[in-house]
């Protein structure tokens, strides 16, 4: 499957021809709203729509001194049971969560761009998310605690940036089984042209931590990316941390793929031919997206898992439920408004009075 494929991309260093262990596991849409805990605690509505994965108990504020993930949810729209993480990647985790793509038509209206599962995996939207361990069984990495956040990107960004774990990928409708860590032909803005498989989007974290703090006010200065360069390194967790970060912490990884291929209409695009694809955030670029993430693994659940190492979707040292249970565990959206059918505004484009 193109996914062991990518994994065999991902090789150990020293040549041992073995494919790197990650585990990959889907998570399915909880609920589509304009609410972002990390950037705009409070907020409600947050300026930019995203969609939410993972624990149920994900809400506007989830004031990390008080809030729990594993203990206030109730279920967890991911395949491991006790991934009550909340996950999401913004053009502006472990809440996940992700910014929403729209198309704009030629008449000037936008319309939800939907998502598809990625290979071999079952979900309602969502996003595929990754946990990669040190590259040899002889290191392991040192699991998040409770409260850990941490953001990569820059939702401000409207050109060509040093986020370069942040990319988008124009894919063909089979057969590519090239890397998955924003490596050629891959690219930080948003492609130019019709995506016969649909445009995937990738997000790759930080692997080094400074071991005291679990936020800092930028959400980023507490991480760090290993010291060799990234032509170096095939992922972040190779490499070596810098003194400030000397603890390697898992490699978070998630993508997302949407299904473009729907507006491969030329009567649709704009008659020059434009790139008419637009993020959440009113970004047309893609340089500004971004990526947010949040711990909520339960107990110690995510150490097991990285010490065992464990790969795919099955792991000896966690529980599973099935892709039709996960589809269940959804939530009710608390800002009522439009956000499918032709637009004639992006959510949040226009705020409310």
């Amino acid at each position: 499957m193109q996914w062991k494929a990518l994994a065999l991309a991902l090789l150990v260093e020293r040549g041992s021809g073995q494919a790197m262990p990650m585990m990959r596991f889907q998570c399915s849409q909880l609920v589509v709203d304009r609410l972002d805990p990390l950037v705009n605690p409070g907020v409600v509505p947050s300026p930019h729509l995203h969609q939410i994965v993972g624990g149920n108990s994900f809400n506007a504020s989830m004031d990390p001194k008080t809030h729990d993930l594993p203990s206030s949810s109730t279920c967890t729209s991911c395949t491991f049971t006790e991934d009550f993480s909340n996950y999401w990647e913004t053009s502006d985790a472990n809440i996940k969560q992700t910014a929403v793509l729209y198309f704009r038509a030629r008449n000037g209206t936008y319309r939800r761009v939907p998502q598809f599962v990625s290979e071999g995996l079952r979900a309602d939207g969502g996003i595929t998310v990754y946990y990669i361990p040190s590259p040899t069984a002889s290191e392991n990495v040192t699991a998040f605690t409770p409260g850990f956040r941490m953001l990569v990107g820059d939702a401000a960004s409207r050109g060509p940036n040093d986020a370069r774990k942040v990319c988008h990928r124009c894919m063909p409708a089979t057969g590519d089984k090239s890397n998955i860590n924003c490596g050629a032909p891959d690219s930080q803005s948003l492609p130019n042209e019709m995506c016969p498989g649909g445009i995937r989007s990738v997000i790759t974290f930080p692997t080094c931590w400074d071991g005291k703090t679990t936020d800092s006010p930028d959400h980023m200065s507490h991480v760090a990316y290993p010291t060799s360069s990234y032509s170096d390194v095939s992922v972040g967790a190779y490499g070596t941390c810098p003194a400030s970060h000397p603890v390697k912490i898992p490699q978070v990884m998630y993508e997302v793929m949407w299904d473009t291929r729907i507006f491969n209409d030329p009567e649709l695009w704009p008659e020059d031919g434009s790139q008419p694809f637009v993020w959440s955030t009113d970004d047309k670029t893609g340089y500004g997206q971004h990526g947010d993430y949040v711990f909520g693994w339960k107990g110690d659940s995510l150490q097991r898992a990285m010490d065992a190492r464990c790969n795919g979707a099955v792991c000896g040292q966690l529980q599973t439920q099935s892709a039709e249970s996960a589809m269940k565990c959804t939530k009710s959206r608390t800002v009522d408004e439009e956000i499918d059918g032709w637009l004639t505004a992006i959510p949040g484009m226009k705020m409310d009075d």
